[in-house]
């Protein structure tokens, strides 16, 4: 089986004209992140799952623990530990990163249990794959919620396409949490005919919905429209292309684009017909 960001927007109510229209004027100052920021931090989280329990499923985590030093390659190869019952029904696969934090080699850090229940191998049509989480950390954030995986068969270009659906929630180490659910449908462009799975990317579209929850603070909701597919490359830790819309709620629309196709840690994001650029994290 192989499987391979910004201050509050106020609208600005001007009064009623005499046939009761009302007039919203958007801050063009508006520079809020906070939402974007939290929706990459949900996409990376669980975008990583599926492709770390392929290579675990495989009795390796050759991509994730294996830095380029040889040696901390050595020392680490005991970091996680592979627990696979390939005879129940379904299958079930564990991932435990130990109790304490392990260096991997995408830079992240990583404790607890990642659980996967499946009826098929990876490149199965109709195999449902379902991840659950264990005192799961990333960075210290704690990832928990649910992801399912749903092959669909072939497009007609030949790929390799899924149907992904996370219901998550992680708790940051600031105190604050992220509410995230999305809807996608991936497509394996590249790697699915080698057995490594350093040259696998993989196309994502769709859409995302979520809130963002300050430590003792309000909530601010968001949307998300991907317009362009998102280009995911195993071996760049973020998006390497593909543009999406993000909507906070009482805010202006924020277009993101991630160029097309280098591997960094930017995104180009115009609020109000002003472009940033926005380091991921």
């Amino acid at each position: 089986m192989k499987t391979r960001i910004i201050p509050v927007l106020f609208l600005a109510v001007v009064i009623c004209t005499i046939s009761n229209s009302c007039k919203k004027e958007r801050d063009p100052d508006d520079k809020e992140t906070i939402t974007a920021r939290d929706n990459a931090l949900a996409e990376n989280s669980y975008n990583d799952v599926a492709m770390i329990a392929d290579q675990a499923a495989q009795g390796a985590l050759s991509t994730y623990l294996a830095p380029l030093n040889s040696q901390i390659r050595s020392m680490l190869s005991a970091c996680a530990s592979i627990a696979h019952d390939t005879l129940s029904n379904p299958r079930l696969l564990a991932i435990n990163f130990g109790t304490t934090n392990c260096l991997c080699s995408d830079g992240r850090y990583r404790r607890g249990i990642i659980r996967v229940s499946y009826t098929g191998g990876y490149r199965d049509s109709a195999s449902v794959h379902s991840f659950t989480f264990s005192n799961y950390h990333v960075d210290d954030n704690m990832i928990d919620g649910t992801k399912t995986v749903v092959n669909n068969g072939l497009n007609s270009a030949g790929n390799p396409t899924y149907n992904i659906t996370v219901n998550g929630q992680i708790n940051k180490t600031n105190g604050s949490s992220i509410s995230w659910t999305s809807n996608r449908t991936r497509e394996w462009i590249a790697g699915d005919s080698t057995l490594s799975w350093i040259d696998d990317v993989y196309l994502i579209s769709g859409t995302a919905n979520g809130s963002s929850t300050a430590s003792g603070s309000s909530t601010t909701t968001f949307t998300l429209n991907i317009t362009t597919p998102l280009r995911k490359e195993v071996g760049c830790r973020h998006f390497t292309s593909g543009k999406f819309e993000l909507t906070p709620s009482g805010r202006s629309t924020r277009y993101f684009d991630f160029g097309t196709g280098t591997c960094d840690n930017e995104a180009h994001v115009t609020i109000n017909g002003h472009l940033f650029i926005v380091t991921l994290l």
